[in-house]
């Protein structure tokens, strides 16, 4: 581009407002203003018109990820600065700015956006960048002009501008159509724009509208006839208040919640295993929503309830929010921290946690700062990755917790006694054998010798028959003869080289292992451990230990309930059951041996190996050198011990075993899935190196863990200048007051963007659209707000009235602007096109779970059991390595799988069919608002998928039911699905199909009519 020298053609006393053209050349071409667009009238808004349209149209060739011969439109600076061909825009004067006419097509071979790649600009939008150039090109940050610096200044932005309660604006002559302070801001900005509110809504409409927002089903017909012909002036509010009492609203609104912290049931990434113990979290959050629990608790239940509230159930079961997100199962299973692969994905990990953190709750991008220094907001490297050293210590594992708080802190005043014991003990034993001395160790030197020295054995141990499932029961007892006091019970794993499974060959994922004198087991069950709710690492030739605490009984059984793996089947198998008195005799030796089943192939498999005292590892019989060498090291450290030694020693073993004979009378432990300490074992150790100890957690340059920098300690953003942006953190400091300080942090009434986000997520469910249209990033790449000072009213509101939720539905459903009809309106569709002041209600499309939901419901099928374990609406396959979910497989009569979508087990890897044509949130990433399209596959969907024909099928057996004929069948069954009754037309009209082509096939009709697709 070349710009030729000007003079002005004639002059104005005053300068400023010359309009002086002189010669623009591009391309050896003359621009012409005169074939330009006109500029629009008025002020133009960047914010609203020309910030949006430059982000939308500009940004993919001249933006902050690619600029095209050197052009950006990112900031004012650089679009004045113009690209590699000179100038583009001119501020003051769009005639004489070459962007304006590029962007008109009226310069060959520099049309933007170029033929083929895009959508022109509409003479409309020209219009409106024109005008915006010709009043200077003014850049607006955080509403305030910024000309001085005539670009972004980050540090000076909305959000995290300190949070006041901006007055409610007062209209006079408007108090019929303002039924609280939400009417007044929303008025007050329409009579701004020259705009006027819609009409409200019939009363059909509004139960409709409030059944699927607050609890996500629809009303009966006798619910709504009920509302039409109530004639109380309350009957809206009465309505309102028994819709978020209902159990049922919790199970809507955590699905909200679900989709923004991307939970999941399954891990994700190549292996993608379920995770059976995710589903108390879900738990958690129905139940925390139909509580009406203060937002501040349930945000630091999420973060640091173990914490913060120790002892509770909610404190734990909330912590499943850290662990909701993916989690790379070979990354961290397979792969050790030590090298790059595992750094790597523990370095993932952490980035989730800390994304999913600041996202969920403040609305900001701040994993953008994992490579760099924030482009666009004001988050440096080091407050990014001071977030990561919060988590440093946190890795994600199904961990066993109590229910009762009693029971837990029964549990944990049990543990800290026998902790204090085991200490004591460990004391005086160090002291006995230092007393021993070198004839000590020189034994242990000699037994440690021996048992390098393998024995072998043809006789493999106990195999049981052959399943194809891995839920499949076996179990193997052992007859002592008669009642026996015992100590504990050692278990001895496997080895065999089939299919290279090799050392801890078969033993069993999960199990128990009781004690009885009733042969058959039915009466008298002592359960000495219960491993059936989580997964025991394999262990290899480790030998596993029971303790008993010296109860007596004759039989032990282990009883097997998810099997090992073997090839493309699963198995239960044992080397050796050994059963030992506080003597150290192995009562079991040579015992009868009874199973559920067995494979018998001698001399390698069979019942009797299994007390026939070998297994692998053992390196020398019960009389052999081995043994002599043990006695030996037992009779120097009894001549070591005195007598007060070893009667306090004796005591304490007593009163350790009558502690743990009381932990195992406690009830069992539940299972959850969640963040935590977790020492693991094989190659996922988490932190236990470290003793739980967090992470050394490093600046690493360009985000490469290869390239760590300067060590940081615990922190957030330092952008909120009312709050530390560092915590308090020493050597001493435990793992989990590093979560704490960061769950304060964001609960504090001085953070407003904590205030501002939670407002802005439930309006954006009640509306369609946030106040701030990004509700996952309030920072400078993210919308501003529609109406600043009603969510500032909102956040302040919130925050200084007790948090309540349900008190912020009721605000927002009983205001006017709620109550809105959704006619359109052409001359404020102009105005507002895509309705950003509510001049009217938007229109509602069901969501993929609401209309899975009232298919069910209005087909007589939904069954309302709430809580527990998901539902599986697949079938699996090939689930020893990386599971295949096959949804074509499921049987749609399974009565399990008629519960509300909520508690359905959602895969990652694999997404359900259905859900996902309807829009159906994605697991593996943060969704602070859904799709909403409109497409032909939804319409098959709905015609054809078996869930909509099964629907149909017992809709159709369900109105058969109904007295009458066909047309006042067909009456009920509009109303039930679509909330309205018909009118004469329609009725016969649909009356005639249905005796034409069935009833069956009526209701897959109404199921696709628009009417039921969408609210209202």
């Amino acid at each position: 581009m070349r710009v030729t020298s000007w003079r002005p053609i004639g002059f104005s006393i005053a300068l400023s407002v010359a309009t002086c053209w002189s010669a623009v050349v591009v391309r050896g071409a003359e621009l012409d203003p005169s074939r330009l667009p006109p500029a629009a009238g008025g002020q133009v808004d960047f914010e609203r018109e020309i910030g949006p349209l430059l982000k939308s149209s500009c940004f993919g060739c001249h933006g902050p990820e690619k600029s095209k011969n050197g052009f950006r439109l990112d900031s004012r600076e650089r679009l004045l600065q113009g690209g590699d061909n000179g100038v583009d825009v001119i501020a003051g004067d769009s005639a004489r700015s070459p962007l304006v006419h590029y962007v008109a097509q009226l310069v060959p071979d520099m049309e933007m956006p170029p033929p083929g790649k895009g959508t022109p600009l509409t003479p409309e939008q020209i219009g409106k960048l024109r005008a915006w150039i010709d009043q200077g090109a003014i850049w607006k940050v955080g509403g305030a002009v910024n000309e001085a610096k005539g670009t972004t200044d980050k540090e000076d932005w909305w959000s995290w501008k300190p949070l006041q309660r901006p007055a409610v604006p007062k209209l006079p002559g408007e108090g019929d159509v303002i039924r609280n302070p939400i009417d007044a801001f929303i008025l007050a900005k329409l009579a701004e724009k020259g705009m006027r509110p819609s009409a409200e809504a019939d009363r059909r409409t509004l139960i409709r509208r409030l059944y699927f927002d607050l609890i996500g089903l629809p009303p009966t017909p006798e619910e709504i006839e009920e509302f039409v012909n109530d004639r109380d002036s309350q009957a809206y509010e009465h309505l309102v208040n028994r819709l978020l009492d209902s159990a049922r609203y919790g199970e809507r609104w955590a699905r909200h919640w679900l989709d923004v912290v991307h939970y999941g049931e399954t891990h994700g990434y190549d292996k993608d295993q379920p995770r059976t113990n995710a589903w108390p979290y879900r738990d958690y959050v129905i139940r925390s929503f139909n509580e009406d629990k203060p937002y501040a608790r349930f945000v630091e239940e999420q973060l640091a309830g173990d914490v913060l509230f120790p002892d509770t159930r909610d404190g734990f079961e909330a912590l499943g929010f850290i662990a909701a997100g993916p989690w790379d199962l070979i990354g961290h299973a397979e792969v050790p921290e030590t090298k790059i692969d595992g750094k790597v994905a523990r370095h993932l990990d952490r980035d989730d946690m800390v994304a999913n953190t600041i996202q969920s709750f403040n609305s900001l991008t701040v994993q953008c700062a994992q490579c760099h220094n924030h482009k666009f907001d004001p988050i440096p490297q080091e407050d990014y990755y001071s977030l990561q050293a919060v988590f440093a210590a946190v890795d994600r594992a199904d961990e066993r917790y109590d229910v009762d708080p009693g029971v837990a802190r029964e549990r944990r005043a049990l543990n800290g006694r026998l902790a204090n014991i085991e200490a004591r003990q460990d004391a005086m034993n160090e002291r006995i054998r230092v007393r021993a001395g070198a004839p000590l160790a020189d034994l242990e030197k000699q037994i440690s010798n021996l048992e390098k020295t393998s024995k072998t054995s043809e006789a493999y141990g106990y195999h049981s028959a052959i399943e194809k499932n891995s839920a499949s029961t076996k179990w193997v007892q052992v007859d002592l003869g008669a009642p026996v006091a015992i100590d504990k019970v050692v278990l001895h794993a496997c080895s065999d080289d089939f299919n290279h499974i090799g050392d801890g060959f078969g033993f069993p994922v999960r199990f128990k292992v009781g004690l009885c004198d009733d042969a058959e087991f039915d009466k008298g069950v002592m359960l000495l451990v219960d491993d059936t709710g989580v997964d025991v690492p394999n262990p290899g030739l480790k030998p596993y230990t029971v303790e008993a605490g010296s109860r007596s009984g004759r039989y032990v059984r282990v009883t097997a309930t998810k099997l090992a793996p073997r090839q493309d089947d699963f198995i239960f198998a044992l080397a050796e059951l050994e059963v030992l008195t506080a003597a150290g005799t192995n009562v079991a030796r040579g015992a009868p041996v009874i199973a559920l089943d067995s494979i018998e192939s001698p001399a390698r498999w069979q019942k009797v190996n299994l007390t026939d005292g070998w297994y692998p590892g053992l390196v020398a019989s019960e009389s052999g050198e081995l043994t002599g060498v043990r006695r030996r090291r037992e009779n120097l450290i009894a001549a070591a011990t005195t007598a007060e030694e070893a009667a306090v020693l004796a005591e304490w073993k007593q009163e350790g075993g009558g502690i743990r004979g009381e932990l195992k009378r406690l009830p069992a432990q539940s299972v959850a899935y969640v963040g935590a300490v977790y020492r693991g074992s094989g190659s996922f150790v988490g932190t236990g190196a470290n003793g739980g100890a967090p992470r050394v957690i490093r600046v690493l340059k360009r985000g490469d863990v290869q390239k760590p920098g300067v060590e940081t300690g615990p922190g957030a953003l330092s952008c909120l200048k009312a709050l530390p942006s560092r915590f308090e953190s020493g050597a001493g400091q435990l793992e989990g007051e590093r979560r704490a300080a960061l769950a304060r942090w964001i609960t504090d009434a001085r953070n407003p963007l904590t205030w501002r986000s939670i407002v802005n997520r439930v309006w954006l469910y009640h509306f369609g659209r946030g106040l701030v249209e990004t509700p996952n990033d309030f920072g400078h790449m993210g919308a501003l707000p529609s109406h600043p000072e009603l969510l500032d009213w909102l956040a302040v509101e919130f925050r200084d009235s007790g948090q309540s939720l349900k008190a912020l539905h009721r605000l927002i459903v009983t205001s006017a602007a709620y109550r809105q009809c959704s006619a359109d309106n052409e001359a404020f569709a102009k105005l507002d096109s895509d309705n950003r002041f509510l001049w009217r209600m938007n229109r509602h499309k069901l969501e993929a779970e609401a209309v899975r939901d009232t298919l069910l419901l209005v087909s007589g099928k939904l069954d309302l059991t709430m809580g527990g374990p998901s539902f599986q609406d697949f079938v699996v396959e090939k689930p020893e390595h990386s599971p295949h979910y096959e949804y074509q497989l499921h049987d749609p009569d399974d009565p399990k799988a008629n519960r509300r979508s909520i508690y359905r087990l959602i895969v990652r890897s694999q997404p359900q069919p259905f859900m996902t044509v309807l829009d159906c949130a994605d697991p593996s990433m943060q969704v602070g608002r859904r799709n909403e399209s409109l497409s032909p596959l939804q319409a098959l969907a709905l015609l054809n998928n078996s869930l909509v024909l099964r629907a149909s099928k017992d809709f159709a057996a369900k109105l058969a039911q109904y007295p009458g004929d066909t047309v006042a069948r067909v009456n009920r069954a509009c109303y039930e699905a679509l909330g309205r009754p018909l009118s004469v037309k329609e009725s016969e009209s649909l009356a005639a199909y249905a005796a034409q082509f069935g009833f069956e096939n009526c209701c897959r009709v109404i199921f696709n009519l628009n009417e039921f697709a969408f609210v209202d």
